[in-house]
């Protein structure tokens, strides 16, 4: 199976317990999709990260490391946030490793802003390319992470492509695929009155608003047996203060959630490719 671990921004430790389910449930992996926030762990586990290994990082990583926010960096790059201190931290994770090195075959899927098309990320297309560079592109939330501009491209993140870009034959050799969404709720708490609300804060409360929405997207009939959706309650894409306990909460979701799900999406799936065969 090729997993595709979409989206998630700062709830990626639901994607981590997405790997340690397939771990358990023997499911062997050896092509893996990321796209956005997912593209960290996918990142992760195709350099050979162990689900557990990921989990420690997920948990005691402090995301506010990578708020570097500037007016500046938005008025002149499109973004609040550079991205840099990100990209550096990505890239020392991963120990500087390119595509060419990876364990497994990785694709990470990113946005061509100029034309609203994927741009994909993969030993195929770019051998040479360091892994964390492909993985801050696809992380780059309009107006929080400014744009990058790679080639003819003009770089955004991948989750803003609609579903269906996502579906393909990723493998080459029909092996089927199966997309882990995180879909957050509505907040209900009532937002703390205040007579002036600074330019980044603004912002930053209206990119929230904008992935949550995202996150919140129907998914298609055609792909609901492929499609596995983690509830991640209130918790926004943007929660860069998680506690360790909301991070071992997510953490725990994506794991039972798969778990619970996988196996019945499957065999609905083998099922229906089982009527669909000639004879």
């Amino acid at each position: 199976m090729v997993p595709i671990l979409a989206g998630g921004g700062t709830r990626l430790p639901a994607h981590v317990g997405v790997i340690q389910a397939l771990d358990e449930l023997d499911i062997d992996c050896q092509h893996i999709v990321g796209v956005s926030g997912g593209s960290i762990v996918a990142g992760l586990f195709a350099a050979g990260w162990s689900a557990e290994a990921m989990r420690e990082l997920a948990i005691s990583v402090d995301f506010r490391q990578f708020r570097d926010f500037s007016l500046y960096q938005l008025l002149f790059r499109g973004g609040l946030s550079s991205g840099d201190g990100f990209e550096r931290w990505m890239d020392k994770m991963l120990e500087g490793a390119r595509f060419r090195d990876l364990s497994r075959t990785l694709h990470v899927v990113a946005t061509d802003v100029r034309n609203g098309s994927p741009v994909v990320f993969d030993r195929d297309h770019d051998p040479d390319m360091r892994v964390s560079q492909a993985i801050r592109y696809s992380m780059g939330i309009p107006l929080l992470f400014a744009y990058r501009e790679y080639r003819q491209h003009l770089m955004i993140d991948g989750c803003i492509l609609s579903e269906d870009a996502l579906r393909r034959d990723w493998a080459g050799d029909g092996t089927p695929s199966c997309c882990f969404r995180l879909r957050a709720n509505e907040q209900n708490e009532r937002p703390v009155e205040r007579r002036r609300v600074p330019l980044p804060g603004y912002l930053q409360m209206l990119i929230r608003a904008f992935m949550t929405s995202l996150s919140r997207e129907f998914v298609q009939d055609a792909f609901w047996n492929t499609t596995v959706v983690i509830d991640t309650g209130e918790i926004s894409p943007l929660e860069f203060r998680l506690s360790p306990e909301t991070k071992l909460t997510l953490y725990q979701t994506g794991y039972r959630t798969t778990l619970e799900i996988l196996p019945v999406k499957l065999g609905k799936l083998l099922a229906q490719r089982g009527t669909e065969a000639p004879g």
